[in-house]
This record gives C-alpha cells, sequence and structure tokens, in this order.
C-alpha cells in the first residue's frame, strides 16, 4: 500500500481503537478481512475512489444544508439504505448475511473518511453471489416449467416485501423464488401467451439480467455506495460517477433526443419519475409519473422485455434519432398485471423552448344573462432563451415576455379575470418566476433564499409596473414543484389572488453541481422559503380551495421521498398585503363545493380516487388462476361502472364491456395534440374558471378588500 494511504490506515486505526466497541481483531476492524464465499465476483475499490470519498465526505458535512454529523447514527443509516438499495425486497439476501454485515454499522463514517471502500464492495461482492445464485435457481426452475405453470393451487404472493423478514434458510428464498416466478407467469398467461411463450420469456428475462450482472463495473458498485451515503442527507444530493454524469450533462443541456422522461429504478422495473414539459411522452398525454415500462421495440420491431434490466441499458433502447418511433409496453403505478398493459407508440424528438412556451385560451363562464370571458394561460415551466439573452437579441423569448404579450391580448379580448395554469409545471428559472410574481405586483419581495450558514437573501421585483391587477386564480396540481411553488406561495402570502387545485409538490431545495474530479455531486446548499418565513419544502403549497386529483402522496411528491428534509419557518420578509382574502376565500369556497359535487367528471376522480386507494390496500395477489380471473373481472365492471356512471349523468351511450372503453381511449388522441384535455382534467380548469368569475363578483359585505387598480409605493424590506 503507498505511503500516504498507510498513514491514513494507521490514523484511522487508532480513532477504531477509541470506539467504544469491542472489535474481533484490528484487520476486521480495517476491512483487510472480507468475507469469504466461492463465487463472489473479485472487484476491488480503487485508490481513486477512496479520495473521492474522502472529498465526499467532507463536502457533504461542511456544505450541505442540514449539517449532519457524520458519525455512528449515521452509518447506522447508511448501511441500512445500502442494503436497501441493492435489495428493498429482501430477495436475494440470507438473515445471515444481514448479520455478518452488522459488524460494520458503526464504522462506516470512519471508513468514508479514511476513503476506505473495502466493506462496501465487500457487501456487494455477496450481493452479486446470491443475485447469480437467485438467478440460476430461476432459470432451472423455468427449465422444469411444471411447477411455475400450475395455477390451480391457492398459492399467494406478497405485493411489497420492503418491511418483512429476510429470508433465514435457502430453502425458505427457494419457495419465495417459486412463488415470484408463478407469479411472473400467471400474468403472463393472462396475457394471452402459450406456455412456451411465457416460458421462453421468463427466460430470456432472466438470462439478461444474468448478463447485466457481469456487466457490473468498480464505478456501479462505488455510485451505489455513494448514494446510500449521500441519501442520507436528502433525496436530492446524489453523486453521478464519469459515466452518468456524462449522461446528466446531455439531458441538462436538452440535447438528447429521445422521449422527454426522466426514469430511474424501483425493484425490478423503469418508473417514470418525471415527464419533460414539451417532449414526445408529455405531448402524447398516455404516460405520467408511476408507470412502468416493461417493454420496448424499435419501430415495428418486436418488443424486448426489460425487466431487470439496467436503467442505462433500458435509456439505451429509448434513446435514437429524431423522428423514429419507438413503442413502449406500460404499467400503471397501481398494476402489476402484463395483461392489463398498454401499448403506446411515440415519436423521438427534441424538446425545444416553443414546445414549453406560454400558451393562452378563454374559456366562457354564463351567469344569468351574462358571459364572462375567463383568460386561461398555460404555463408549462419558467423558461428563458439564455443564449438569445446573452447573443443581445431584443426578442429573445422568456417566461415573463410571454405572459405579459398574452395578458395584453387578453384584455383585449375583454377578458373577466385570469387563470394560470401551474399543473405540471415542474419550475425552471429563479429569475424568471420572481419577474413573473413582479407582474402581479408593484414592488415587493417575492421568495427568500437560506443558505447552509443561515445567511438569507430576499430576491424581490423593484418594478412598479404591473401588467395585470385584475382577479387572479392560480391552478396547481401534485406535480407544479419549485419555480411554480414560489410564485403560487407569493400569490397567496400577498393576498393577491386565489390558489386552486391541489397540494403542489413540496421541493423547496436548492442544488449545486460540484466536479469531484472522479465524477459529480449534485448537492443541497439551500432552500426557499416564502416571503411569509414559510418553507415550501416537504409540504408544498396547500391551495385555498381544494380540487380532487388521482396523485397519490405516498407515492407522489417530496413527503413521499425517504429522507426529505423538514418544513420549517424563518422570519418573514418585510411586505404588506394587497388584500385580506379569507372571507372571501370561505363564500367562494362553499359556492365551490356545491358545483363539485354535482359535476359528473369531478365525481368520477372521486372515484377513481377510491379505487385506487382500495387496490393500495391490497397486500397479497392470488396465483390462482380462477380467482385471479374473477378479480380481474370485478376490477373491470368497477371500472366499467364509475365510467358509465359519468356518461348517463352527460347524457352520453353507455360502454358495453371494459375493452371498448379501453380501445376507445386509446384512440382519443391520435395526433398527440399537447392541448388534449381529458375530461376530468377540462372539468378541473373550468372550475378554477368559475372561481375566477366568483371572485369578480362583488362581496356579500361592504368590507370587501378590493383588488389593486393603481400603484402602491415600495415597501419591501432587505
Amino acid at each position: 500500500m503507498p505511503a500516504d494511504r498507510s498513514t491514513v490506515v494507521d490514523s484511522y486505526a487508532r480513532r477504531l481503537l477509541r470506539k467504544s466497541v469491542v472489535l474481533p481483531a484490528l484487520a476486521a476492524a480495517l476491512s483487510l478481512a472480507p468475507i469469504s464465499y466461492a463465487d463472489a465476483p473479485t472487484l476491488q475499490p480503487t485508490d481513486v475512489q477512496g479520495k473521492v470519498a474522502r472529498l465526499i465526505t467532507r463536502q457533504l458535512a461542511v456544505l450541505h444544508y442540514n449539517r449532519t454529523p457524520v458519525n455512528d447514527e449515521l452509518s447506522e443509516e447508511i448501511l441500512k439504505r445500502y442494503l436497501n438499495n441493492l435489495d428493498g425486497q429482501r430477495l436475494y439476501f440470507l438473515a445471515e448475511d444481514i448479520q455478518a454485515f452488522n459488524r460494520w454499522k458503526t464504522q462506516i463514517d470512519d471508513q468514508l473518511r479514511a476513503g476506505l471502500m473495502g466493506p462496501a464492495f465487500t457487501i456487494h461482492n455477496r450481493y452479486q453471489q446470491r443475485l447469480r445464485e437467485r438467478l440460476s435457481f430461476a432459470l432451472t426452475e423455468i427449465a422444469n416449467g411444471k411447477a411455475i405453470l400450475d395455477f390451480d393451487k391457492d398459492d399467494s404472493i406478497i405485493n411489497d416485501r420492503k418491511e418483512e423478514a429476510w429470508p433465514t434458510t435457502k430453502a425458505e428464498q427457494d419457495q419465495l423464488w417459486r412463488l415470484r416466478l408463478k407469479a411472473a407467469a400467471l400474468s403472463l398467461h393472462l396475457a394471452s401467451k402459450s406456455d412456451k411463450e411465457v416460458l421462453s420469456t421468463l427466460e430470456k428475462r432472466y438470462k439478461a439480467q444474468l448478463k447485466a450482472a457481469d456487466q457490473i463495473r468498480a464505478d456501479d458498485v462505488f455510485q451505489t455506495f455513494i448514494n446510500s451515503f449521500a441519501e442520507t442527507f436528502d433525496p436530492h444530493t446524489e453523486y453521478y460517477s464519469p459515466r452518468s454524469s456524462e449522461n446528466f450533462n446531455i439531458n441538462m443541456s436538452l440535447q438528447l433526443e429521445g422521449i422527454g422522461a426522466v426514469l430511474q429504478t424501483e425493484d425490478e422495473y423503469t418508473k417514470i419519475v418525471r415527464l419533460v414539459t414539451g417532449g414526445p411522452a408529455d405531448r402524447s398525454r398516455q404516460l405520467k409519473p408511476g408507470d412502468r415500462i416493461i417493454a420496448v421495440a424499435e419501430g415495428k420491431k418486436e418488443f424486448v422485455d426489460v425487466v431487470g434490466w439496467r436503467i442505462d441499458e433500458v435509456v439505451s433502447l429509448i434513446r435514437g434519432p429524431k423522428g423514429t418511433t419507438l413503442r413502449l409496453q406500460v404499467l400503471s403505478g397501481t398494476s402489476n398485471e402484463v395483461s392489463a398493459a398498454k401499448e403506446i407508440t411515440l415519436e423521438r424528438n427534441t424538446v425545444n423552448l416553443e414546445d414549453q412556451a406560454a400558451s393562452k385560451r378563454v374559456i366562457n363562464i354564463k351567469r344569468g344573462e351574462k358571459t364572462h370571458r375567463v383568460g386561461v394561460i398555460k404555463l408549462p415551466t419558467f423558461y428563458a432563451d439564455f443564449q438569445a439573452m446573452q447573443n443581445g437579441d431584443p426578442n429573445y423569448r422568456s417566461t415573463t415576455r410571454d405572459v405579459r404579450r398574452l395578458i395584453n391580448e387578453l384584455k383585449a379580448d375583454g377578458m373577466t379575470g385570469l387563470v394560470l395554469d401551474l399543473r405540471n409545471n415542474g419550475g425552471g428559472s429563479l429569475t424568471e418566476v420572481n419577474d413573473l410574481v413582479g407582474e402581479f405586483i408593484t414592488t415587493g419581495p417575492t421568495v427568500q433564499v437560506r443558505d447552509a450558514r443561515g445567511r438569507v437573501e430576499v430576491l424581490g421585483d423593484g418594478n412598479p409596473d404591473m401588467s395585470y391587477a385584475g382577479p387572479l386564480v392560480v391552478l396547481t396540481n401534485r406535480l407544479s414543484a419549485s419555480a411554480a411553488e414560489i410564485f403560487a406561495g407569493a400569490v397567496q402570502d400577498y393576498g393577491r389572488g386565489i390558489v386552486v387545485g391541489g397540494t403542489t409538490f413540496g421541493k423547496g431545495t436548492v442544488q449545486s453541481m460540484r466536479d469531484v474530479g472522479h465524477g459529480q455531486l449534485k448537492l443541497t446548499e439551500a432552500k426557499f422559503y416564502r416571503i411569509s418565513g414559510a418553507s415550501t419544502q416537504n409540504r408544498g403549497v396547500e391551495p385555498d380551495i381544494e380540487f380532487p386529483e388521482l396523485f397519490n402522496p405516498e407515492e407522489i411528491g417530496e413527503s413521499a421521498l425517504t429522507g426529505a428534509l423538514p418544513w420549517n419557518t424563518i422570519k418573514p420578509a418585510g411586505f404588506r398585503r394587497i388584500a385580506d382574502l379569507s372571507r372571501r376565500i370561505a363564500d367562494i369556497k362553499t359556492l365551490s363545493q356545491a358545483r363539485q359535487t354535482k359535476d359528473p367528471d369531478f365525481v368520477y376522480v372521486l372515484d377513481q380516487k377510491k379505487l385506487l386507494a382500495d387496490l393500495r390496500e391490497q397486500k397479497t395477489t392470488t396465483l390462482n388462476i380462477a380467482k385471479r380471473k374473477a378479480e380481474k373481472e370485478a376490477l373491470d365492471q368497477r371500472r366499467l361502472a364509475i365510467e358509465n356512471k359519468r356518461r348517463a349523468a352527460k347524457n352520453l351511450p353507455a360502454i358495453k364491456t371494459w375493452e371498448e372503453f379501453s380501445e376507445q381511449t386509446e384512440k382519443e388522441n391520435p395526433t398527440q395534440d399537447p392541448n388534449f384535455e381529458r375530461p376530468e382534467e377540462r372539468a378541473l380548469l373550468r372550475e378554477a374558471a368559475e372561481i375566477t368569475v366568483d371572485l369578480a363578483q362583488p362581496a356579500r359585505t361592504s368590507n370587501r378588500p378590493v383588488l389593486p387598480t393603481t400603484k402602491r409605493a415600495p415597501v419591501a424590506e432587505r
């Protein structure tokens, strides 16, 4: 070992010996006596990785917003997360493996500071051995065939094993895998595949996983372990290996030609985390966060089953030249039934600024004999053409410029009030959201940013000009995040308008990229706070008037992410409320709820929400084919009843079968029109317009707060 590294190890040994634990031997403490197993891969850490681990440990301890101490308590959490990242469903490791790994649970902090990656690689090597054992067992069972094709027994499988005990014996593990294989076989069988096709598909699937196991490299092990460490600080702090870093930079530059979706691995599936606004997947209106890709096909070629594949291999299949066709088989986030998978056809394309630009429309709301024209501006993201701006183009595109132009056009069209639609807006430019808030107020603060040292910077609008001073409603949902939350929060805090829809995502943190010599570290270094002092982090912005939505907050949103930073408050910024709308909101909320209870599309969303909640409550799945078919038939009938209930309320003809409805739904948006809306989406927007008209009406009492029509003097404090 090099002289400089021996000094580090000696220093590390002295610290370990001072710990209040009994160590069997100094060699074991130094991780120089790994567990021995015959078939284990021989992946070993490099000196470069040791140096990077030390650097990342220092940077996280000093620069991360949370200033979490790297100590024994964190060490236990790192080990827990590492094991979960490797084997979250507890299918590969045995209880004896976990017991052996626990000898390091209070030492990982010291190992990271010393750059000793031995234990991390030892654990991963054991995982690789267990993985190969299980995949070999699976292929043997598939070759036998009979047992996993027997669907007459009353077997069942646990849907989520995250909280289950680790198997204690190989016999117990074998039985667990037999049931797992039978579940996969039955799902394929119900998708009308023959026994031969079922076995062939499963054989290809597990051989592909075995091949992927052979492709694991030391950088992959290092990235998995360091991210297990980074995740203990918060879910947005991540390490990118050199290869992953290259992919990240391609995505950020929008030069990637693909479908426009952010993907991640969850168990054996490739899950959609987020859709890029204006990308092919977003424009298709057929995909949503939480959906899982199970097969990929290029053009008219046969589908390739990608269950169990590495994420980078799946991405390489999805990527391709602009204008080429891609087909996906996708499972919804609530289904494991291959027969319920939908096939989606997309044309690969790049994401252009024009695809993300603000757009307008008018919704006519009739009250008595009068028709109110409500302007709607849909804002998919907070954007700016920075390149054109730097080149001195006086006509460069930006969110604020486009919204200002659209407002003027809507004014000329005689709008009664304005709805700013921020649904699915994932954020974007902080400068643009700051400027856009300024279009609706005179002058004042817009957002506060607090760094790891506790220093608070107040951003604000110093331009007294306003684009619009009339009734304003902001429409949000669970996918409204970051900059969208800053805007909605500012509107609420100033009393400038009403926020309606769903509680926003809750991402109130700021990240920066740091080069660590061998890859990059994305580090959370600040938090956003509303001008009222409340954080947007974790809780998001709660609407003044709530609309039902199908997003499950336990699966989608910041609060669903393990280790998310908590909500808290700081000192409010100096600002003056424009109006106190609390009384108006109470009255308008009553009117809105009365409309919602009568609207067939609102009732439909509530019925669907209840159905999805019931599906999530099912902890096991039967592997008996007769029972499974009966359950599927009952589910289809319930879905059909919900749809026909809506159709009856709208005086539309009933659908006879669920298959008929599914075929009709697939044909709804054949041109992938980005403005296509489902009935329930249109209903939410229309209700937002109704609320806008309510806000524009004279209040019942004489002390009604008046929305501003003239400029006020600056009142912001720094």
